[in-house]
């Protein structure tokens, strides 16, 4: 696996380390997002630590994913596709990061392209 990069389809055990703790921040934050992520030559850099923005719904029943403690677990369509874009884009800052049930759900970037 050079540079991170992985085929379909892939589990938490075929990621680079920088990408696996990314997989497990996303489960540990479950709804909300992640601000400030730099990812430099397509690997996430997790130091220092983006900023962290948890959502809450109240009076709601909040459960935690069963992966989260999993040590191997096949990945998501939406993480796969998150990687898919830092493998494409390589150096570029993800200003916000949406999770939601601890996927990324949208993301806006800076950089990129080729550009600067």
């Amino acid at each position: 696996m050079a540079n991170g990069q992985f085929s379909k389809p892939a589990s938490k055990r075929d990621l680079s380390p920088a990408r696996r703790r990314l997989v497990e921040l996303l489960r540990r934050v479950g709804f909300g997002r992640i601000e400030g992520l730099r990812v430099v030559c397509g690997e996430p850099v997790l130091d220092p630590a983006p900023h962290i923005a948890r959502d809450f719904t109240l009076g709601g029943r909040t459960e935690s994913s069963p992966t989260c403690s999993l040590p191997d677990f096949l990945l998501k369509e939406h993480v796969i596709q998150m990687f898919t874009i830092f493998d494409r884009e390589q150096s570029i800052t993800v200003e916000v990061l949406k999770v939601r049930n601890g996927l990324p759900v949208h993301m806006t970037v800076v950089g990129g392209l080729g550009i600067g």
